[in-house]
């Protein structure tokens, strides 16, 4: 099988899962109708098609998931501790930063863990330019800012290895018509 019918295999067996799960119990009647939902689900509402670029790398994912965890707490700590201290609020502000990375798929998940550690809130995505504008709780010193881009650099650096590293990358044919399609033409130019 080719890997987007496992994806879909995969997706399909997830849905029968949630409907056993929302079902309370495992029998026979569950399984069939979860299947069924499922496949209603998946030809009525179909998801659109993701381009898969890389290879997954389990061992950079193990890394990456502890330094989610690291980040966050370390993070929780920083806010709550902003939070409480008895001195004047500190100083906010928006921090740009340009990613490396490759894939639509793998730059949302960056976005989202950046959205999840406290204290930073993604505001505006250049896309195309793979720039992120960061609103960062604590810009008071370059300690402080030194400190976001490092936690930054180091995230983007275990996603590239958990799934773009360079020697796995392979532009997938539907990112490439994307891109043509969102090019000018020749007549449309000056």
């Amino acid at each position: 099988m080719k890997r987007e019918q496992v994806l879909r295999v995969g997706i399909l067996l997830w849905l029968m899962v949630v409907w056993i799960l929302l079902w309370g119990n495992i029998s026979f009647g569950n399984i069939f109708g979860g299947l069924a939902v499922g496949l209603i689900i998946m030809v009525l509402l179909p998801l659109p098609r993701v381009p898969v670029e890389g290879r997954v790398h389990l061992l950079s994912i193990l890394r990456l998931l502890w330094m989610i965890v690291y980040y966050a707490i370390v993070s929780s700590i920083q806010v709550a501790w902003l939070a409480i201290r008895p001195s004047p609020p500190p100083v906010t502000g928006v921090l740009r930063y340009q990613l490396g990375i490759k894939s639509d798929l793998v730059l949302t998940l960056c976005i989202d863990v950046l959205n999840l550690i406290p204290g930073t809130m993604v505001l505006e995505i250049d896309q195309n330019r793979r720039i992120v504008y960061v609103h960062v709780l604590d810009v008071g010193s370059q300690k402080a800012v030194s400190a976001f881009y490092r936690s930054v650099e180091d995230l983007e650096r275990l996603f590239i290895a958990s799934f773009e590293r360079d020697s796995d990358w392979q532009p997938s044919p539907w990112h490439q018509r994307d891109y043509e399609f969102d090019a000018p033409r020749q007549e449309d130019q000056p």
